[in-house]
């Protein structure tokens, strides 16, 4: 009696979970729009799923009102901590996408645009492949929220030591001072979570330039707390 209470009420939860499926896969969807082509939907979907098996077979309606306020937040993090057990940023590769991030700025203050995998193996004496597989992951990494891409690298010790309202104190000073559209991107891409390709559409403005006003605040925080 009480094992087939118990299958019956795992049945229920289980039917639960597919209900919220669609939302789990669009969630998959958004996240991949954000990031390179070496990434799997199909990864971030199968994540995402097995998260929210497991979120509605642990739910108890009497301490949360809404199944899906309770489990978005936690599926989407398990979608980005399977991203951060990609490892994708060594300490070796960090070095090599910040020198790519000033050579990107140099060639493009001369050139007004973007340069190829190929100019950067040149100007940085690097292998095409090597900034290949750099740019790729410092892609993936811009998708993580900001606390994650403020301390990575060496410079997570004197980010650790700050308390976190002094940082969210720095982090709205140095975005005010940019200008009220540069400010939108952030928002647009943080916030909202859109893709570069959809702020470009939005604000008519290159997805080169959106990339280099998002490192630019990055490394404007990490600036202003001696980083």
């Amino acid at each position: 009696m009480i094992s087939a209470y118990t299958n019956d009420l795992k049945h229920k939860k289980d039917e639960l979970a597919i209900q919220y499926l669609p939302a789990v896969k669009a969630m998959a969807f958004r996240l991949k729009e954000r990031l390179p082509s070496s990434i799997d939907y199909m990864d971030l979907s199968a994540i995402g799923t097995e998260e929210l098996i497991k979120l509605a077979r642990k739910y108890d309606e009497g301490l949360n009102d809404s199944f899906w306020g309770y489990a978005k937040k936690r599926v989407y993090g398990a979608m980005l901590d399977y991203l951060r057990s990609l490892d994708v940023v060594s300490r070796s590769s960090r070095k090599l996408i910040k020198a790519i991030d000033y050579a990107v700025e140099e060639y493009r203050a001369i050139n007004d645009e973007e340069p190829s995998d190929a100019d950067l193996a040149a100007m940085l004496n690097e292998d095409v492949e090597k900034i290949h597989e750099a740019r790729i992951a410092s892609s993936i990494y811009t998708v993580m929220p900001l606390h994650d891409q403020l301390h990575v690298g060496d410079e997570g010790a004197s980010l650790a030591a700050i308390e976190r309202d002094e940082l969210i104190n720095v982090i709205k000073s140095v975005l005010g001072s940019y200008s009220e559209r540069e400010q939108l991107i952030i928002q647009l891409y943080y916030f909202e979570e859109l893709s570069l390709k959809e702020i470009s559409e939005v604000l008519n403005i290159t997805e080169s330039r959106i990339s280099q006003i998002h490192k630019s605040v990055i490394h404007k925080i990490k600036e202003s707390v001696g980083a």
